[in-house]
């Protein structure tokens, strides 16, 4: 039987009506006006956010500059469609002004401030024209019909905030204030991970020109003291933190085996009696596979939503620009660092607090991948530092309860111990700065994040001994990763010495903290064999404390002259033992920490006077402007990402 004719004809293809309103939008006629009709249709459709992206693409910055007319008529509408309030055009005229706006502001024009103002307003109108946008915006987000259209006028306001950070157009959100309206909005909410958008534009709005002015929306951070609201956003940013981490678990599933013989045995250095030996977590079967997609993690995706993203399952989403928030909240407000410490979670959630020391825990130990990377590390680090500055919230962390469980990485060796049991906040922190110390050493050094790691030990060393308060802790973990670094600095002296910047803002930090630990350890380390291993290791990096006293030129009043000291009573020690015959030429580690513990008596510890040992300086943002202005700005990058992938 023969096949009719009219079925093997090809079927017709039919364009969505609002895709061809989208194509006769950029025509170029002579008759540039279209009417009230089309532009009723254009906010009646529902949008067809690929179809716009794709026609915003095909334009360049110069052809938006030529259909100005266009892009004003339809930013204008737009706006008047919102501030109508009427039922499915304000939500269609918000959903299309945000991908309209985000396509507008990527493109690359030669003056960008005056020819963004040019495609959107005109330079006659700007002002009357953007007012009114915020001001619609505004009364959106507080009183809008429904929670979702409140929800699109966030994203809407997040679309031209990203898009046009570096130009003037956003000051138009600092002058009519959003900060009620985004609070109001978490207060309505029911599901406390709707915050993660309103804590993201606060975010970018605080960091607005911080510098150069005083932003209105740090005033506010400061002066608010709504603790159910804080809570709420807290709750949300445990959330969003929870959901980051897990996109690096995706990559290499790091969960430590449970506890059993073997793993016990092999944990306490008797490895060789397990019937059955110990598998290392998180081996990667494919090394060179995980690395690309590590280095995908740091790589903010533009792909359009239209375009198929071969590494969207590994790439996580921008989400980590809320660390840039986090990090201004609790700078300004002393109530959201207690909430974000104390803040507790259903059974099923993960606390706030520990999600933030995990996600944490994954972007130091993959610091050193990308700039990027650093950037958000540091965020995370400075956030740390100013929680332990406040003197009653640092004892909380460093108080044997209440314990926290944290998921720290175990992604890259080597491998920090299982930690089966939950512990005080305070081990985990030094978990946290004994990874970033270990995983992230090269010659071209990122001094800054080691500064605010060493910066975080010291802090918790002043705290345990001033309260005199024994943490239970796998020390030796910490002394290799400072004694680590300090072979590395005398080793590369000369490299180091080269690099822009203070090596000694790096090396001071680093002596300090070991000095206070030989001076004050017996406050806050739990037994005497853990100070007779921190003793150990030093009179086994003599030869270095040495080498690095020549190259670094390192005066009387340096903290390493502590440590040399207390070396050299030690080494005198070993050579009284060896003329008496009671030991070898070549000592066991078991005949040296005999000798050790022999030599308390005759030990006399200097006083540290005027190094500076138990003294910490305040985080000061003003002296730290130049990594906090490239974090801000690599956060604008990733809420542009975000914006696209909506």
């Amino acid at each position: 039987m023969e096949i009719s004719p009219l079925v093997q004809q090809a079927r017709p293809s039919f364009q969505p009506k609002i895709s061809q309103l989208y194509e006769e939008l950029f025509v170029d006629e002579d008759d540039h006006s279209h009417s009230e009709g089309f532009w009723s249709e254009f906010f009646l459709l529902r949008p067809d956010k690929a179809s716009l992206q794709r026609r915003l693409e095909a334009v360049s910055a110069d052809d938006l500059l030529h259909f100005q007319y266009e892009t004003q008529q339809l930013f204008l509408h737009a706006v008047r469609h919102i501030k109508s309030g009427t039922a499915s055009a304000d939500e269609v005229a918000l959903e299309t002004l945000t991908v309209f706006l985000a396509g507008v502001l990527s493109k690359r024009y030669t003056n960008p401030s005056s020819d963004i103002i040019t495609v959107l307003a005109g330079l006659d109108e700007v002002d009357a024209v953007f007012s009114d946008f915020a001001n619609a915006i505004e009364t959106i987000i507080r009183t809008g019909r429904t929670k979702r259209v409140r929800k699109k006028a966030i994203e809407a306001a997040l679309s031209l905030t990203s898009g046009a950070y570096q130009t003037s157009l956003v000051s138009y959100f600092t002058h009519r204030d959003l900060f009620p309206s985004l609070m109001k909005y978490v207060q309505d909410t029911d599901d406390d991970s709707q915050a993660f958008e309103p804590f993201l534009l606060l975010g970018l709005l605080v960091n607005y020109n911080k510098f150069e002015y005083r932003n209105p929306y740090r005033l506010r951070l400061e002066d608010f003291v709504n603790e159910a609201t804080i809570q709420k956003i807290v709750s949300g940013l445990g959330v969003t933190l929870s959901q980051s981490r897990n996109k690096y678990a995706f990559v290499i599933e790091d969960v430590p085996e449970g506890w059993n013989l073997s793993s016990t045995l092999t944990y306490i250095g008797l490895g060789v009696l397990a019937p059955i030996k110990a598998i290392s977590p998180a081996a990667p079967t494919a090394a060179d596979d995980n690395k690309e997609k590590f280095a995908a993690l740091f790589v903010p995706t533009h792909t359009p939503s239209h375009e198929t993203n071969t590494n969207s399952s590994t790439s996580p989403g921008p989400e980590a620009a809320i660390l840039l928030s986090t990090y201004d909240f609790a700078l300004a407000n002393k109530l959201f660092c207690y909430n974000l410490i104390t803040h507790s979670a259903p059974s099923s959630s993960e606390i706030p607090f520990s999600a933030f020391l995990s996600l944490t825990s994954y972007i130091l130990q993959h610091a050193s991948r990308s700039t990027r990377a650093s950037l958000y590390a540091l965020l995370a680090l400075t956030t740390l530092r100013i929680l332990l500055e406040d003197v009653l919230l640092c004892k909380r962390l460093c108080q044997p309860t209440p314990l926290l469980a944290v998921r720290l990485c175990r992604q890259r060796p080597p491998f920090l111990p299982p930690t089966p049991h939950p512990r005080p906040p305070a081990a985990h922190i030094l978990d946290l700065a004994a990874d970033a110390l270990t995983h992230n050493l090269r010659r071209r050094l990122d001094t800054d994040l080691y500064a605010s790691s060493l910066a975080l030990v010291h802090r918790l060393f002043c705290c345990l001994a001033q309260n005199r308060t024994p943490l239970a802790y796998h020390w030796p973990v910490l002394w290799q990763a400072l004694l680590s670094l300090l072979r590395f600095l005398a080793t590369y002296a000369a490299d180091l010495a080269a690099q822009p910047g203070d090596i000694h803002a790096l090396l001071t930090p680093l002596l300090r903290v070991l000095a206070l630990a030989l001076l004050s350890g017996s406050a806050f380390l739990p037994d005497a064999p853990a100070y007779d291993d921190l003793v150990y290791k030093l009179v086994e990096n003599s030869a270095t404390l040495d080498k690095l006293q020549s190259a670094y030129r390192l005066g009387e009043d340096s903290p390493v002259e502590v440590l040399r000291h207390v070396a050299a009573h030690y080494h005198g020690l070993l050579q009284t033992e060896r003329g008496r015959g009671r030991v070898g030429k070549d000592l066991s580690p078991r005949e040296v920490g005999r000798v050790i513990r022999g030599g308390y008596e005759g030990l006399v510890l200097p006083s540290g006077e005027g190094m500076g040992l138990e003294s910490w300086e305040g985080y000061r943002e003003g002296e730290e402007r130049g990594w906090v202005k490239r974090a801000g700005r690599v956060a604008v990058e990733d809420v542009r990402a975000w914006v696209r992938g909506l």
